[in-house]
């Protein structure tokens, strides 16, 4: 894979040295490029060194021949054999120029004339990057096709705490390979996902719910819009928000889950059932708050198993993927829910294990299908979403023949 590495003026530019050597780890050539102010931060003798490759910094660099030295199109030549462009720190004010397509530097114009995958991963001052004009920038990117790699929140180089440091090099990296390795692969494609935890009133204040942030089933969501799919996201007490190109439809309880599962299933051709849905719900919740008092029996009665009336009446062709978060014998209670649900895939992990499943932003586990298990080690939840879904993938090709 070649890989393009945009470099902007930032004090994050340091970092995209490590993000090189992240995406050489991987395997990729990188041909990087510079913007005048990176320069101020990172010169460019240090990308050269650990690329290999002359550092583009200029829309007027010379190209020294045998017989004269002349002057080549680089920014439009280095597209042509690339897999993916990544801008990375990305500021705000390059989000804005490739918005708006201004190109009055090597950057912006090689990001312009680019026919392939683009992948930004902003770094900005918490201010700039909630901002209403940077949003929009970036909301008229994504609707563009290009990747936005969120930047994660913390201590800032201005002092100041919230969203606005780039990215881990590894969560990039996970991105870019992922849009380069899948870029459209699902268009035509209608995915229902289902994400977050359902929850059970007890009175007015209180509820029976689960730890489910439903930063998984958000992945896929992201996932399968990117790789262009149609996606209808039923969320249930979200801690993450959803991506604005998907239709988004909010529930709170297991019965209001089922109800609009069942109702979109015949728009589907892929069911995945990401949320952590209550097996049980009250028999007779109050109407007031209760009073505390020294005990409390609450009488429960299973929900209605949504899964199993998805597989039960999907139309044909169909294909369902469930998950099994499990404390202890994670292959075989996720074997054992494969069979009793009648689905396509199961996705087994373990939720107890510190540093992944409920959450977190790490996840593991098991793909199983009737034919084959695959063994998914931790990585990011999003680097997991796609994994499924290039097994989705495979069984549409299957369904296809």
């Amino acid at each position: 894979m070649k890989i393009i590495l945009g470099v902007c003026g930032g004090i994050a530019a340091y970092k995209a040295a490590e993000l090189l050597r992240e995406f050489q780890r991987r395997g990729a050539i990188v041909q990087v490029v510079m913007t005048a102010n990176a320069e101020r931060f990172v010169t460019p003798l240090t990308f050269a060194a650990l690329s290999g490759s002359q550092v583009m910094t200029s829309l007027w660099q010379p190209v020294s021949t045998d017989s004269e030295q002349s002057f080549d199109i680089e920014h439009i030549q280095v597209t042509q054999d690339a897999d993916v462009l990544v801008v990375a720190p990305a500021t705000a004010n390059m989000l804005a120029k490739m918005a708006h397509g201004f190109a009055d530097d090597v950057l912006s114009a090689t990001a312009l004339a680019a026919t392939i995958p683009i992948v930004v991963a902003p770094a900005m001052n918490l201010h700039m990057w909630e901002h209403p004009a940077t949003q929009e920038n970036l909301e008229i990117l994504r609707q563009r096709g290009v990747r936005v790699v969120s930047p994660e929140s913390g201590e800032l180089a201005c002092g100041m705490v919230g969203a606005g440091r780039l990215a881990d090099p590894s969560v990039i990296a996970d991105h870019v390979f992922a849009t380069a390795k899948h870029a459209q692969d699902l268009v035509g494609e209608t995915i229902l996902i289902t994400a977050g935890g359902t929850r059970e009133p007890i009175d007015p204040v209180r509820f029976i719910g689960n730890r489910s942030s439903g930063k998984m089933g958000v992945a896929l969501v992201e996932a399968a819009l990117e790789r262009g799919a149609k996606v209808i996201l039923v969320g249930a007490s979200l801690a993450v928000p959803a991506p604005a190109q998907c239709e988004s439809i909010r529930v709170t309880t297991a019965g209001e889950m089922e109800t609009v599962v069942l109702e979109r299933l015949p728009e589907a051709s892929m069911v995945i059932m990401a949320a952590a849905v209550s097996d049980y719900r009250l028999m007779h919740p109050a109407s007031e708050k209760l009073k505390k008092k020294s005990s409390l029996t609450l009488e429960l009665e299973p929900t209605r198993d949504i899964l199993r009336q998805v597989a039960e009446q999907r139309r044909a062709g169909t294909i369902v993927i469930g998950f099994a978060a499990e404390t202890e014998n994670v292959l075989e209670e996720g074997r054992r829910k494969l069979r009793a649900k009648g689905v396509d895939l199961i996705v087994a992990n373990d939720v107890s294990r510190a540093g992944s499943g409920f959450e977190a932003d790490m996840n593991e586990g098991i793909l199983i299908s009737h034919d084959e298990e695959q063994v998914m080690p931790r990585s990011s939840k999003r680097e997991l979403a796609d994994r499924i879904l290039t097994w989705a993938r495979s069984a549409i090709r299957a369904r296809e023949r």
